[in-house]
């Protein structure tokens, strides 16, 4: 029994699980604030730039074909600002360590 538990702690440490889990649970963490930022504080400022001001609903039409782009454009923000959250924790958590090809 105590084998299987120094190699679960090997295992832990060889392929940095708890780095893992610690910057995914930040990440999980933070998504609701970068959420209310893109929500509240960036798509207001492009408001104004969206024909109709409702972000939200914003649509784009061809023909028969009608695309609600605004919430996808908010998502999409909201995407881009976590995984560069994520980069920078594992880049402060990596240090200067560069990931290599096996």
């Amino acid at each position: 029994m105590l084998e299987v538990v120094k190699e679960f702690k090997d295992f832990l440490k060889e392929y940095k699980i708890i780095a893992l889990a610690v910057a995914f649970i930040i990440g999980v963490a933070a998504t609701s604030l970068i959420k209310s930022l893109v929500d509240n504080l960036i798509m207001p400022t492009i408001t104004p730039f969206i024909p109709g001001g409702a972000w939200r609903t914003a649509t784009i039409a061809l023909g028969p074909f009608v695309w609600g782009v605004g919430a996808f454009i908010g998502e999409l923000i909201n995407f881009a600002i976590i995984a560069f959250v994520v980069f920078l924790i594992a880049k402060y958590m990596m240090g200067e360590a560069k990931v290599t090809k096996k």
